[in-house]
């Protein structure tokens, strides 16, 4: 179930943020990186994690407030409160200092020896989210016409959002993501982003500059919160779609 942010947004929620932000970024995806040249992250069970890499195959994720590595028929794990980046990234067998670059909007490296604090309960509200954001997305591409492209949902680490595109016949496209909350909306919302500037339909319905958003204490007190995001979602996708759909 999604936990009530209240009326307002817990101070650890930033921190929560912050925290699973650098160790995905710097020990999850470093890792497929250094394997594979790829970065791009998913969702799990309660959790975080890489697709499979590499000839083992290899995973590496987040587990709620354990650290895991899993290769081939062996798993390696250390809980993540009170462990440095330096350490974390040791397990995994990421390089801290090979150069690495998901974008702009990446957390900086920072100190490798400063110890985490781990919220959990931050923590968890977060995970959750991104959760609830993948079966949605999931289900609202499943929905869409056979002719409508979709690129594969993924947990980018550069945002900290997990995302997919849709791209109509007509070459219209448009974002579909939740995030746990950034510079421009601290609190976790989910978004319609289109590409282009036309923004049809209702213009109350386009409520931020790059498109559409809902927030979380507009989701967490609903019986059906999936149904409610699954609704905004593809309220969205009408607007922007092709007009005879």
């Amino acid at each position: 179930a999604l936990r009530p942010l209240g009326r307002t947004i817990p101070a650890e929620h930033d921190e929560a943020r912050a925290a699973l932000h650098t160790i995905a970024v710097h020990v999850l995806a470093r890792r497929r990186y250094q394997v594979s040249g790829r970065f791009g992250l998913r969702a799990s069970p309660g959790g975080i994690a890489t697709p499979a890499f590499g000839d083992g195959p290899e995973v590496v994720r987040i587990s709620g407030a354990t650290l895991i590595r899993e290769v081939a028929g062996e798993c390696r794990r250390a809980p993540i409160e009170g462990a440095t980046l330096e350490e974390l990234a040791g397990l995994v067998g990421a390089d801290l200092q090979a150069p690495f670059d998901c974008g702009a909007d990446g957390p900086p490296l920072g100190p490798v020896d400063r110890p985490f604090e781990w919220p959990e309960r931050s923590v968890g509200r977060i995970l959750g989210w991104f959760d609830l954001g993948w079966r949605v997305l999931d289900t609202v591409v499943a929905s869409q016409d056979g002719d409508v492209e979709s690129a594969t949902v993924q947990l980018w680490p550069e945002h900290f959002d997990a995302a997919t595109t849709l791209t109509f016949p007509t070459g219209v496209r448009v974002n579909l993501g939740f995030s746990p909350g950034d510079a421009y909306e601290p609190e976790p919302y989910l978004y319609v982003g289109p590409w282009a500037d036309d923004r049809p339909g209702d213009p109350a319905f386009w409520n931020v500059p790059f498109g559409a958003l809902r927030r979380y204490a507009e989701i967490a007190g609903s019986d059906d919160p999936a149904s409610l995001c699954r609704d905004f979602l593809e309220a969205g996708v009408r607007l922007v779609g092709p007009r005879d759909r």
